[in-house]
């Protein structure tokens, strides 16, 4: 997971996108309700995007927990900054299912600010 991580903070979205198997489920609120396919191009796409919006975005873990042999949970810290100055500080939690060294399963969870 701290290679994930590490992927994900030096926006080698390829390389990251590479740890998931072809198709992963997800629940994201950024995806709308409930369970989304993502190919590993989507992936990419989506944190292409991402990073284009805040350009210096990172993830620093606060904790992994270890849970049974297929699963992790990672808390971490969400940061970036907008071209307009604007910044974010975001804590969330993902579950990742791992089934043959690849992630199969991105549960992830953050109060998306809609109101």
């Amino acid at each position: 997971m701290r290679q994930y991580f590490e992927h994900f903070n030096n926006h080698d979205w390829a390389t990251m996108s590479s740890m998931y198997s072809e198709n992963a489920d997800f629940k994201d609120p950024s995806l709308g309700q409930g369970i989304v396919k993502q190919s590993r191009e989507l992936i990419v796409k989506k944190y292409e995007e991402l990073s284009q919006i805040f350009p210096d975005i990172r993830d620093e873990v606060v904790n992994i927990y270890p849970s049974g042999d297929k699963h992790v949970v990672v808390e971490f810290i969400s940061t970036g900054t907008a071209p307009d100055s604007s910044s974010f500080e975001l804590p969330i939690c993902t579950i990742f299912t791992i089934e043959n060294g690849l992630i199969t399963k991105d549960f992830t969870y953050y109060d998306n600010f809609e109101e």
